[in-house]
């Protein structure tokens, strides 16, 4: 990966991606969200309140993993001193919060019917609140730190701590007793993995799943290929400036 490090080769193989990328995340969500609206039955238990599953569960892996993925750009950065690390970690954050934000707002609806209130103190709910606001104090560094190398340290080493709270979030439901419920489509039973959720609602659900990675990916490289043509033209105004 560090011959990506090379901004030309980067926009070359993002420029090269993004169609890509735009074409598989607006088709695989558009048939996974038509599939959950219109195809699959509604829950027996919970009836047609089951369907904000289809934006709650992605949005809430999406919020983990692409805190996930800032923690590796954050070391990355850190360690290797990789050009574009930590481009990649500050332009995924606000991504990334509001992913956590619609994981939030989309889990009080379904909450609502489903256990007869909008919010409760459970350890799932307070460890994605958590991470809500590890999301804004990252972007809240870069805001407020003017120079970019010590912004980016600062920045990197607030992600890195605050990693802690991603197995948190994972094993909440195993390590308290919580209202929210178990894992539903990563369960292991007799060292097999065995889904919970009928095929005819796991497929839509993969489908927008997947569909939202690779719509992360895409506003990313918008954003970092964004970002390098700001620091270009902020550099040839500098140039033009002390001539």
């Amino acid at each position: 990966m560090l011959r990506f490090a090379n901004p030309k080769k980067f926009l070359d193989l993002s420029g090269a991606l993004l169609p890509w990328l735009w074409l598989g995340a607006i088709g695989l969500m558009g048939w996974g969200l038509y599939a959950a609206l219109f195809a699959t039955p509604a829950d027996y238990q919970q009836g047609d309140s089951v369907r904000i599953m289809y934006i709650h569960v992605p949005s809430a892996w999406m919020a983990s993993f692409i805190y996930g993925f800032m923690f590796i750009a954050s070391v990355v950065g850190l360690v290797w001193k990789h050009p574009l690390a930590d481009t990649a970690a500050k332009e995924a954050a606000p991504i990334g919060a509001c992913f956590t934000a619609a994981c939030l707002i989309t889990g009080s609806l379904w909450g609502k019917p489903t256990w007869g209130t909008y919010w409760i103190w459970d350890a799932r709910l307070t460890s994605v609140l958590v991470l809500f606001f590890l999301y804004l104090g990252y972007m809240g560094v870069w805001a407020a730190i003017e120079d970019r190398a010590k912004a980016a340290r600062a920045a990197a080493i607030l992600c890195v701590v605050g990693v802690i709270n991603i197995p948190i979030i994972r094993f909440s439901v195993e390590w308290w007793d919580t209202l929210h419920q178990g894992p539903s489509v990563v369960r292991f039973e007799n060292g097999k993995l065995a889904p919970s959720i009928d095929p005819s609602m796991l497929w839509p659900l993969l489908a927008v799943a997947v569909g939202c990675t690779l719509l992360f990916f895409a506003l990313l490289f918008v954003r970092m290929r964004t970002d390098i043509a700001r620091r270009r033209i902020r550099t040839l105004m500098t140039m033009k400036a002390a001539a």
